[in-house]
């Protein structure tokens, strides 16, 4: 039983661990969109995504 016993609390830490690192990096994704919101990053993607649709249909 203690064989069964390790594989388990082995896999356990394991999904624990990965699940901490997908917090971890969602925590730093969400971070790192509101850092650019402040910064003014949004607008000028918003004013590159106009410009390129205009130039799209062959306005801009």
């Amino acid at each position: 039983m203690k064989k069964a016993d390790g594989k388990f609390m082995s896999a356990l830490c394991s999904r624990h661990s990965t699940l901490a690192f997908r917090l971890l990096l969602l925590a730093l994704a969400v971070a790192f969109v509101i850092l650019g919101a402040l910064n003014g990053e949004a607008l000028e993607v918003f004013k590159k995504a106009v410009r390129i649709c205009l130039e799209c249909i062959g306005i801009g």
